[in-house]
């Protein structure tokens, strides 16, 4: 994985999207919530590919889903760990100065929403991933380096 980088995008490119609520996160709370995105028939169709090679583990971290249920998220520790599929393209995306990294041949863009740990979009891909992951990974990136190889073989690279 390498450091933080200018991550310019051109409009026309592919990217993820924006996380819009990971509620339910407080110490009473079992299990995350998300807002379940509604990607078009063939964005769907990559996510429910990327559903079935997800891993159980990722940095040490059980699988635990968030609800409501779907194809299209995914999560780990209660929360710790969350994977939206098909999200829209975020606006930050259009930013010259956003910044991105890669994971094991993986692009990613990353934002750091105030009060929560850093998001992640996939760029260059059929459909846009986002991860979010919470405060204890504000300078750990490593979760995305064990959710790179499933990406990488069920979303097709756009470019």
């Amino acid at each position: 994985m390498s450091s933080h980088r200018p991550f310019g995008l051109p409009a026309a490119v592919s990217a993820a999207v924006l996380l819009l609520a990971v509620a339910g996160c407080s110490s009473s709370d079992a299990t995350a919530s998300v807002e379940v995105p509604r990607p078009p028939a063939a964005e769907a169709a990559f996510c429910q590919a990327l559903a079935k090679e997800l891993p159980d583990t990722v940095s040490g971290l059980e699988r635990s889903d968030p609800e409501p249920g779907s194809e299209l998220t995914a999560g780990w520790g209660d929360g710790a760990i969350v994977l939206r599929c098909g999200v829209p393209r975020p606006e930050k995306m259009s930013d010259p100065k956003a910044q991105g990294i890669e994971a094991n041949g993986v692009n990613w863009m990353l934002e750091r929403p105030a009060g929560s740990g850093p998001r992640f979009t996939t760029t260059y891909r059929k459909t846009y991933v986002e991860v979010t992951l919470d405060e204890r990974y504000a300078h750990d990136m490593t979760p995305l380096a064990d959710l790179a190889d499933p990406v990488r073989k069920t979303v097709p690279n756009s470019l």
